[in-house]
């Protein structure tokens, strides 16, 4: 379970998150989706603890991430692409990362084989495209056998082949009793895959629930998104 309870956030003045809640349950895809600057990065950021909020909690089964021991065995997450330094190979910044946690080094092969870069262990991470690089970052968020995954913008860069095979990871995490937070701007993408929705906007949330609640009265999840977040009234004024 990740759960996010009356999460507030200033910088100076200016509110970057207030009072959101957010639940991502066992057992299901939870999207989370808002325009740029609605404070989707921010709230995972104090999910993950790489950042620290002015109120409220952000918990991992229960826990601070600050407090997780070998936390990759607990949540894996990507964000901001591999991490990795170019002139690393994939299978050389797995293997630190398997042994800063505790992590069997046999995880490196099976990861680079789940995400799709098995032929490419050798390669060095500053040649590899976008998509290869968002691929490393999600076998470094697979690495532990993690009970959660949170992924910012995982089909960013992806071809078809990698977003199909994200997809059925996903899904194949979730019906395996694990917990998967997303986000994505890619609203075809999410209605394939999420069970439950969250849809935040200038740091509020607007809707939250199961993806066929979100939706009703809607076309479409797309359609849906774009009248919660004030889309079309931007664009009628």
């Amino acid at each position: 379970m990740l759960s996010i309870e009356k999460l507030g956030k200033r910088r100076g003045s200016r509110v970057i998150l207030a009072d959101v809640d957010l639940r991502a349950e066992p057992g299901k895809v939870t999207a989370f989706l808002g325009p740029n600057g609605a404070g989707k990065s921010s709230t995972l950021r104090i999910l993950l603890g790489l950042d620290r909020p002015t109120s409220g909690t952000a918990l991992v089964h229960g826990r601070a991430y600050r407090s997780l021991r070998d936390p990759l065995r607990t949540v894996g997450s990507m964000l901001d692409g591999p991490g990795a330094h170019p002139s690393r190979t994939a299978r050389a910044h797995l293997a630190w990362i398997a042994r800063s946690n505790g992590i069997p080094r046999r995880r490196v092969a099976e990861v680079l084989e789940q995400v799709g870069l098995a032929a490419h262990g050798r390669g060095r991470v500053g040649g590899f495209s976008l998509g290869m690089g968002r691929r490393l970052g999600l076998a470094a968020a697979l690495l532990g056998e993690p009970e959660a995954l949170v992924l910012d913008e995982p089909v960013n860069g992806l071809d078809a082949e990698g977003v199909r095979r994200l997809r059925g990871l996903v899904r194949a995490h979730a019906a395996d009793g694990g917990t998967v937070l997303l986000s994505s701007h890619l609203m075809g993408e999410v209605a394939a895959v999420a069970d439950d929705v969250v849809v935040i906007s200038g740091g509020r949330v607007v809707a939250a629930g199961p993806l066929s609640d979100v939706t009703r009265g809607h076309a479409s999840l797309e359609d849906a998104y774009f009248a919660l977040t004030g889309y079309e009234r931007a664009e009628g004024a």
